[in-house]
């Protein structure tokens, strides 16, 4: 059942802050990477940690406040119980400030990692086995895993360059890029066994679901991003995002879901201000929208009947990189930087409607943009580890760990 809707005015709603929720108590915060090279992991909802939660996975770069070129990204894993030692495991020529090159373990795998790779001109990924050095390549990149690790799906990441340049790969172009919404191309599927990645929802096919809240797609160009399947592999959403003169220098955004093969295409969000979301469970999701039912906030979406009811409206005012964990137990959640340039980084207790602060992280004004550093918090398996990363300890982008044992047990 999806909470009951909250029933205050819009103007309490704004007025209210994280002040008078918050709950104080100290947890420990420590650096696992350090300087003179930059550290960081990238987006949300990739699995960081290996089973056990020892294992982090993250990038190493040379430079900052610049787009990518044909510079090497270093893939390395973190021993957090042992000194966060270091270790290189590969390098990559295909990846973003925003996303990195979409490195993750294999679901339930202790061994084995994927990341995305370009090779002789094409955008590949590799798979290996971080105990034995093993390692194979797959023709196309990824995007996300099934639950079962035995294929992936994946969007067009030269359109992604092309149109928003912090989540795409530079290097190869968008033959299509003077093609509004392209019939051969958009979301692929692609078997971890080494079978050619299969199309199987074109960006034409988004149109075929006409605007049904205000907006024109005049002379607008469309692309798809953020593909998230569910926990148990039931379905995947992703968002559907258009640019044109109306929308100027933004861009619009509808959340669809479908089939894990591409069929039985919805719309579950069509008021175009779709942002961050997280499956809570096989059915429903938390979603930051701005619909009818109660302005812009959290919504908790149930992906069958498309239902949506406001979520934690006073604890969690502000939107961010959003996950749900200890079976919905508990929200790993962060904000933007505030007025004074610093990101927030908490946990949210669902049962007890509290938030619990992990620290409030300076991020200077030349990481904006392009090149921003997103704290985007992950969580271990166990539900006892926070790693973010944040430029705040002077020594640029870097990964922290932040032990929440003393909370969720």
């Amino acid at each position: 059942m999806l909470n009951q809707p909250y029933r205050w005015s819009r103007r309490a709603l704004i007025a209210s802050t994280f002040a008078t929720q918050l709950r104080s108590q100290s947890i420990p915060v420590r650096a696992i990477t350090k300087g003179p090279a930059f550290h960081w992991f990238g987006y949300y909802d990739k699995l960081q940690f290996d089973p056990t939660s020892r294992f982090a996975l993250g990038c190493r770069g040379t430079f900052e406040h610049r787009l990518p070129t044909a510079d090497t990204l270093e893939i390395g894993i973190v021993d957090t119980a042992q000194g966060d030692k270091w270790q290189t495991l590969g390098t990559t020529h295909a990846w973003s400030w925003h996303q990195t090159c979409m490195v993750q373990w294999l679901p339930g795998s202790r061994t084995e990692i994927i990341w995305n790779d370009r090779v002789d001109g094409q955008l590949v990924s590799h798979i290996a086995d971080v105990r034995r050095g093993k390692r194979r390549t797959l023709p196309g990149p990824i995007y996300c895993l099934s639950p079962d690790a035995r294929y992936a799906l994946s969007t067009d990441f030269r359109r992604l360059y092309d149109v928003r340049p912090e989540t795409g790969y530079a290097g190869v172009p968008d033959p299509r890029r003077d093609v509004a919404a392209p019939s051969d191309t958009g979301i692929w599927r692609m078997a971890l066994d080494g079978s050619p990645p299969k199309l199987i929802l074109p960006y034409a096919a988004a149109l075929e679901h006409p605007l049904t809240h205000g907006g024109t797609w005049e002379k607008a160009k469309h692309w798809y991003n953020h593909l998230l399947l569910s926990p148990k592999g039931r379905r995947f959403v992703f968002l559907h995002r258009w640019r044109g003169p109306a929308e100027g220098t933004r861009f619009a955004t509808r959340m669809f879901s479908a089939n894990p093969d591409g069929t039985d295409l919805r719309v579950l969000d069509p008021y175009g201000k779709t942002s961050h979301f997280h499956w809570r469970d096989d059915r429903t999701l938390i979603v930051w929208a701005d619909r009818p039912e109660a302005g812009e906030g959290w919504y908790l979406i149930d992906e069958t009947s498309g239902e949506a009811q406001p979520f934690a409206r006073r604890e969690m005012p502000r939107n961010g990189h959003i996950t749900y964990f200890k079976d919905g137990r508990w929200i790993v959640c962060d904000t933007g930087p505030d007025a004074a340039r610093k990101q927030m980084v908490y946990v949210y207790d669902v049962d007890n409607r509290r938030v619990h602060e992990i620290g409030r992280f300076y991020s200077a004004p030349e990481y904006n943009g392009y090149w921003r550093c997103d704290t985007t918090p992950r969580i271990s398996p166990d539900g006892t580890k926070v790693v973010f990363d944040s430029p705040h300890g002077g020594a640029g982008r870097q990964m922290y760990l932040a032990s929440v044992s003393s909370l969720t047990g």
